[in-house]
């Protein structure tokens, strides 16, 4: 299937990530999935650790998130009109979110932050954006950048097909580097309209906000005259009932959502202050438009999910979490492997270095060719995590304890007498 998908999808796959060309081998294609499992065309069982890159908080097919669905679909799944459901949503997302006084529907977390930003600069006036090295926040092109250095700077390019223009007001600092951030608002003064943060990195690996950052990263903004944007896309509902703003008790201008919000359906928001928010057409002047937003279909699921989603889920999930990070630490320690574990809650990666692990650069540090030596040894042995170093693995609520013992139990041997590969394929 790999063969003949190549011929007709760009290297096989339609996200570049699901190729395994940083961990070697050929992806299986996976054909079903319940609970915590999934199984591939070939019939092999895999423990999941992907979770479709986070949405799935509940695992595979849950009961309630079905029965949304199955009801949805017997009233039709698109009509390209207003429904109860996406009121009913936004709802529920500013009720967990209260700084969320308004928010617009989209397909995709690149939608949302695109949109976000260009809402910031509306009401702003400003060009300038500020991102972080090793922060992702989908394919726009003025987003999709990276830094020559450490320092604070222009953003490049990140891929051919950007040009230099859509790229030169973004400024790339380095993650919980706050003077980075400091210098260059001091260099552009009056010309930044947002600083966009993932407040949990989540695709550089799991990588925490050090104590008091985005506490700062709120004050200079607010003195600074520009917008704070959440990229809550990965952390939205994820690190806590009402997300890392929640978790950390800091208050952006505006968030972006996805994954969770649509319980595994494709699905996007943005959304902030009712005074930013009804800048947005056909309230105010800032146009965005899809034909798909408000998906019936991904609404019903990302509800269902939400109410799923009480104080008994959250300490499952955060238990699951401590005890296979906990479980990673002591099967490394006892191989005499170095590893470093990042963990928020629910969301988590083992870095393959002795030292902390706080930035981008730091991350970079990390044995490559070992994280993909471990990998291959844990999907044979029936775990799937995520392939590649610099992604985030997941457990859900389904995690129950008979898939956590079985990880565990894969865990305790998977690094012994580990060696880098020699090479991949």
């Amino acid at each position: 299937m790999f063969e003949e998908a190549k011929r007709l999808i760009p290297g096989g796959v339609n996200s570049p990530v699901r190729a395994y060309r940083a961990v070697g081998g050929s992806p299986p294609f996976i054909a079903r999935g319940h609970g915590p499992w999934v199984w591939d065309v070939d019939g092999n069982r895999y423990l999941d650790l992907v979770c479709s890159w986070g949405p799935l908080i509940l695992g595979h097919r849950p009961a309630a998130v079905l029965e949304a669905l199955h009801a949805q679909l017997e009233r039709g799944w698109t009509f390209g009109a207003p429904t109860e459901g996406e009121l009913r949503l936004a709802a529920a997302v500013s009720e967990r979110m209260p700084a969320i006084e308004m928010l617009r529907l989209v397909n995709s977390g690149t939608e949302a932050t695109m949109s976000a930003v260009r809402l910031a600069r509306a009401v702003t006036g400003r060009r300038k954006l500020i991102k972080f090295a090793g922060g992702y926040h989908g394919h726009a092109d003025a987003l999709l950048v990276e830094a020559g250095s450490g320092i604070a700077t222009l953003g490049i390019p990140g891929t051919r097909g950007i040009t230099a223009g859509a790229a030169e007001d973004t400024l790339v600092v380095g993650f919980n580097a706050l003077a980075e951030v400091e210098a260059a608002i001091e260099r552009w003064p009056g010309q930044i309209a947002a600083i966009i943060v993932e407040p949990v990195a989540g695709n550089m690996g799991v990588v925490p906000p050090a104590a008091g950052f985005l506490e700062s990263l709120r004050r200079l903004t607010r003195d600074d005259g520009s917008l704070l944007i959440f990229d809550e896309v990965i952390t939205g509902f994820r690190v806590a009932r009402g997300g890392a703003q929640e978790l950390y008790g800091v208050t952006p201008d505006l968030t972006c959502l996805g994954k969770v919000l649509g319980g595994g359906l494709p699905i996007g928001a943005y959304g902030g202050r009712r005074e930013f928010m009804e800048q947005v057409a056909p309230a105010g002047p800032v146009y965005q438009a899809g034909t798909l937003s408000g998906n019936p279909l991904a609404v019903a699921a990302g509800l269902a999910t939400l109410e799923a989603l009480d104080e008994h889920a959250y300490r499952r999930l955060e238990g699951a979490g401590a005890r296979v990070a906990a479980a990673l630490q002591a099967a490394a320690a006892a191989a005499g492997i170095p590893l470093t574990v990042n963990r928020v809650g629910s969301m988590l990666t083992a870095f393959f270095t002795d030292q902390v692990v706080r930035d981008y650069e730091s991350a970079r540090q990390a044995n490559t060719p070992l994280f993909a030596s471990w990998f291959q040894r844990l999907l044979a042995k029936g775990v799937s995590p995520p392939p590649s170093q610099f992604e985030a693995a997941f457990v859900s609520t389904a995690h129950d304890e008979e898939a956590l013992a079985f990880l565990l139990s894969v865990l305790r041997d998977s690094f012994m007498g580990l060696r880098p590969a020699a090479a991949l394929g």
